[in-house]
């Protein structure tokens, strides 16, 4: 089997309509329970830390939450991610469907490895009319992984992938592709928000600034 694993958030959904408000929102309703006294994190913060784990997106936000108070968290701001894509508050960028459809017809099978909970990734997909397109998701969240590397290698086996691509945004995708001997496309689309640092796809085999770009590359 020949197959392209996509990352979801920054690659696919432009998540920042949906992550930085439910968030902030969550740190909000997380203040006025009593249990949070800093500032209510940034956008700049929080787009900082999109696709992370989740052990290291808390971290980063909530240093000082134990495990109880990050998985109330975790649970409110699916809550209130979940009610925003409800909404048609996310967006896919664009080219993402007929591109999708573009390598279906050239018979390449599509798979999602996500850092995210497995319900907000299927929430996103089905929002998005777009789940049917997928062989498979895996999602960080339910297989319990602490590194996108392991969650690609159980796709990898479960799947019987011979080749393919890992297509994603940061350096987790990056590194989770070359760790399973994959080829790497990373995705930095001009006028959009970048995630992670400068040097996030370092090592990455190609770099596209439009997800249409990927036609070009996995027709050769």
């Amino acid at each position: 089997m020949k197959a392209l694993i996509f990352d979801l958030d920054g690659t696919l959904f432009q998540t920042e309509k949906v992550a930085v408000p439910a968030f902030q929102e969550a740190f909000v309703w997380l203040k006025q329970q009593g249990k949070y006294h800093r500032s209510i994190p940034t956008r700049e913060e929080i787009l900082a830390v999109t696709g992370m784990t989740l052990n290291q997106l808390w971290d980063q936000l909530l240093p000082e939450g134990d495990q109880t108070i990050r998985e109330l968290m975790n649970r409110k701001s699916l809550e209130i991610e979940l009610a925003l894509l409800k909404q048609k508050r996310g967006a896919l960028y664009p080219g993402v469907v007929e591109t999708l459809q573009k390598a279906r017809e050239w018979d390449w099978s599509l798979f999602i490895a996500s850092n995210g909970l497995g319900s907000y990734v299927r929430s996103v997909l089905k929002s998005e009319k777009i789940e049917d397109l997928f062989v498979d998701v895996y999602a960080a969240g339910e297989y319990k992984t602490e590194s996108k590397a392991t969650l690609v290698s159980k796709c990898i086996e479960k799947h019987g992938i011979q080749e393919g691509f890992m297509i994603g945004d940061r350096r987790s995708d990056v590194e989770a592709g070359k760790a399973n001997g994959l080829r790497v496309i990373g995705c930095q689309y001009e006028g959009f928000p970048q995630f992670g640092s400068k040097n996030e796809l370092q090592g990455a085999d190609y770099i596209v600034s439009s997800f249409r770009d990927l036609l070009d590359i996995i027709k050769r």
